[in-house]
Formats: C-alpha cells, sequence, structure tokens
C-alpha cells in the first residue's frame, strides 16, 4: 500500500470501471471533483452516507464541482445494482467498482477488512480535486462511522 494521499499530491493516472466489468476508462478528472472512497456497497454506514451526494448533486454543482465518483470496493455488477437501487431514475454520479481495492490502495486509503468483509476495502474518505491534484482529503477515524464525510459537511466546507 502506498502512503496516505495528502495536499498537493496527485491522484494516480488509471482506468477504472464504472459500466461493464470487461470495459476500464481512464479516469478523467477535469475541474473541481469529489471522490468518496467507502469499503462497501449496501452495508449499512455506506448505503446511508451516498445518498446525501445523489441529493445534494446540484448543490455540488452550484459550488464548481464537475463530477462526483463514488468508489466501492466490489465489482461492477454490485455498484451498478446499488446505483439501480439508490438512484432508480438515475443519476449523474459516477458509481466506481475499485473490484480490487486498487484505487484505495494507490492513495494510501485502504484498510484490511478481511474479519467483516472479506479482504481489503477502502477507509471511508472524501478527496477533493482541482484536476488531478488533490486539494483536501478527509478520513474517518473509524470506517464504520458518518461524521466528516458526510455530503452535508463536505458541501460546507467547499
Amino acid at each position: 500500500m502506498s502512503a496516505q494521499i495528502q495536499v498537493g499530491g496527485i491522484i494516480p493516472a488509471q482506468s477504472v470501471k464504472e459500466n461493464a466489468a470487461d470495459a476500464s476508462t481512464p479516469l478523467v478528472l477535469t475541474g473541481k471533483n469529489i471522490i468518496v472512497g467507502v469499503p462497501g456497497a449496501f452495508t449499512g454506514t455506506c448505503h446511508a452516507q451516498v445518498p446525501g451526494y445523489l441529493e445534494a448533486y446540484n448543490e455540488f454543482k452550484a459550488k464548481g464541482v464537475n463530477e462526483i465518483y463514488i468508489f466501492a470496493v466490489n465489482d461492477v455488477f454490485v455498484t451498478k445494482a446499488w446505483k439501480e437501487n439508490l438512484a432508480p431514475k438515475g443519476s449523474p454520479v459516477h458509481f466506481i467498482a475499485d473490484d480490487t481495492a486498487a484505487f484505495a490502495k494507490s492513495v494510501g486509503l485502504s484498510f484490511d477488512a478481511t474479519p467483516l468483509l472479506g479482504g481489503s476495502r477502502s477507509l471511508r474518505y472524501v478527496i477533493v480535486t482541482n484536476d488531478d491534484k488533490v486539494e483536501s482529503v478527509t478520513v474517518e477515524a473509524d470506517p464504520g462511522k458518518l461524521t466528516n464525510t458526510a455530503a452535508s459537511v463536505v458541501l460546507a466546507s467547499l
């Protein structure tokens, strides 16, 4: 695992899976972006956290946010089902399958969740970027809790 990414750091270039298990596309960060990392789709705290980002999408846009990405350590079938469950009418928020926790590891924000979730998972975090440069990093001290990575808190900080 890499060291935790810091303010001023660069998000590592990599491809991500959003729509199909066999199709990766480069993660292109343009303008201000919100990257939300969660341990896993459908887990209690994650399932409570993400709707805030869906509901406040237009408020984030009004604050200059270009894109919102939800990174979950699950396969693309699960992340697509999760998005459909949370936003049955669709949403411009991107749900990204970090199926091997490669993204979380590359930014130094993974942990061993083997006893509970079967392997490496993402910590609960929010990274705000300007293009691929990190403007802020917020990490929950306990990935099972939702405090400083709640959408309302992040929105107020912009």
